[in-house]
Order: structure tokens, then sequence, then C-alpha cells
């Protein structure tokens, strides 16, 4: 299902709201990679992966897989032919659970795409990355290529039924290697160091402003 999506719908997308996209070299070609961007929008787990040279995983709401009939049926093909993964956000374990997809993932050598801000930003700004984005890349020893999406967030507001035509800008940093630099560092002041270095990286390729605290809003997308 990903080849024939992939043959169909990036093509369509890029000639509809003809995204600039930047920095597709960062993108190692094979192996592990963590891709981690800001979170704009529903819409940035569908951009990243049409704009990407190669597969990119996103988690996504169990919901998405569980529909019933024709429609159910559809939308599954759908978020699975994106690379999606499915993710049951009212299991107290899902955070555990996302880790351990996440690292499968790497483990085979595929792309895995996160925000480490968490959840979606409702008022454009940069909230402070959470450590897991750190973990999984020492965990695995992959790189993490940071990313700069800006646009998105007026592509589907909420209150909106269909995506509108608006500009898009896609914007890939280059690889921060974590593997063999922090030896003999705590655990927990490496993965602090390695996540806020990986969020500069985003700031300097989004332009948002930075917020300062931890993103507390309830993801809803």
């Amino acid at each position: 299902m990903y080849a024939v999506l992939h043959t169909v719908v990036p093509p369509v997308a890029k000639a509809i709201w003809r995204p600039t996209v930047t920095g597709l070299e960062n993108i190692p070609r094979s192996g592990g990679v963590l891709i981690a961007s800001n979170h704009l929008s529903f819409a940035d787990s569908l951009v990243i992966p049409i704009v990407s040279p190669r597969k990119v995983h996103f988690l996504a709401k169990s919901d998405y897989f569980t529909g019933h009939g024709i429609k159910g049926r559809l939308q599954k093909a759908w978020f699975e032919g994106m690379g999606m993964l499915p993710v049951d956000r009212d299991d107290p374990k899902a955070a555990l659970g996302s880790l351990d997809t996440a690292l499968e993932v790497l483990g085979r050598g595929d792309a895995f795409g996160l925000y480490p801000e968490g959840t979606r930003s409702r008022d454009g700004r940069l909230y402070r990355g959470r450590t897991g984005v750190a973990h999984l890349a020492l965990t695995a020893g992959v790189p993490v290529v940071p990313v700069g999406i800006s646009g998105t967030d007026r592509l589907q507001p909420i209150d909106a039924r269909f995506p509108k035509v608006v500009p898009i800008s896609v914007a890939f940093g280059a690889p921060i290697q974590v593997a063999g630099r922090y030896d003999g560092v705590a655990p927990g002041k490496a993965r602090r160091q390695i996540t806020d270095e990986i969020m500069t990286a985003i700031q300097a390729l989004s332009g948002q402003e930075e917020a300062g605290v931890y993103n507390d809003r309830a993801p809803d997308a």
C-alpha cells in the first residue's frame, strides 16, 4: 500500500501545495534515523512523509485503524499506507509502548518521526523538548535529523473541513550524531543536553519564538 500511495499522493500534493523543501540531502538514505520536528498541525505527520525521500513512520491514534465499514477500511489503509503506526492514547502504558515501537522501527533500519514538544503548539511558539527523543537516539545509537516546518497551522485549522492551499515550507537540518559523544556523562544530563541541542537546531530551522516552558496542553490530534 505504501508503494501505491507514494506513487500518487506526493506528486499530487506537491503540485497543489508546492511546498518549499530544503535540506533533503541531510536525510541518511539508509539506516535507522530519528526525524525530530516542531509540531504545528496534525498535517505535519503527512507533510514530512510526502516530501521525504524515504519512508518515515509516525505514531497515530489507534482510533484511525479501528473504524468499521468501507470508510473504516479506507481510513486504515490510508494511515497504514502513509507509514503511520497505531498507539492507544487512553492506555496508561502508551508512552512506554511508543518508545518500544520507535526502537523496533529504528532497529530494523527505518526512519521514525516524532515531535519533542510532545503535542502541537497552539500559539505558534516552540516549546521545550522532552527528553524521549534523546533516550531513543542514545539507546538505538542513531542520528537525529532536526526539522523546521512552517505553514501547516494554516493548512487545515481545527474548524476547517478541507485543507487550504497555503505556503508550506519544510527544512531538514544537518544530522545530529550522539553515538559515543556522551560516554561517561550521567544519563539524565546527557538526555537533557542532547534534547536542548535538537531543539536549538529546530528553532534555527523554523524561526519560531521559544516559549521556554513545556507544552502541557493535552494532545488533541
